[in-house]
C-alpha cells in the first residue's frame, strides 16, 4: 500500500462520520512508519473531521502507527483503545484530549443511531 492509498482509505472512512458529540477542536497528526510511510492529520472542528496529508504543528496529539494499524482500525478490526493498549499504536501529547475520538460514530453506525433516535421518539 502507498501513502497516498493509506490516506484516501482514512479518508473515505471518516467522510461520513458522525462527530457531533465532540465540542471542541482536536487536531492529531499520524505518522505511518514502515510500508507507505508518511505524515496525515485528523482534525475535528465545528463538529466536523477533516483528514490531510500535511503536517500539523500546532496539533493536540500525535500517533505512530503502521499501515496496516490504521487499515485494521478503519475497518473495525481493532479500536484504537485496543491498538494503543496492545502496543502497535503509540500515542504523544494530550491524551484525554485525544481520547474524545472515540465519540465519533462511523458508517453504518450513524445510520443505526438514528433510527434508534427516531424509535425511541415515536
Amino acid at each position: 500500500m502507498t501513502y497516498e492509498e493509506i490516506v484516501e482509505k482514512v479518508r473515505s472512512v471518516y467522510e461520513n462520520a458522525d462527530a457531533r458529540d465532540i465540542f471542541e477542536h482536536i487536531a492529531v497528526q499520524i505518522n505511518i512508519v514502515g510500508e507507505g510511510e508518511g505524515i496525515f492529520y485528523m482534525e475535528v472542528a465545528n463538529r466536523h473531521i477533516c483528514i490531510e496529508p500535511y503536517d500539523y504543528y500546532d496539533r493536540d496529539g500525535l500517533v505512530i502507527v503502521s499501515a496496516q494499524t490504521i487499515y485494521d482500525i478503519a475497518d473495525g478490526k481493532l479500536t484504537f483503545h485496543d491498538a494503543y493498549h496492545s502496543g502497535v499504536l503509540q500515542c504523544q501529547g494530550n491524551i484525554e484530549k485525544m481520547k474524545k475520538l472515540q465519540k465519533i460514530v462511523l458508517g453504518s453506525r450513524t445510520t443505526k443511531r438514528k433510527t434508534t433516535k427516531k424509535q425511541i421518539g415515536s
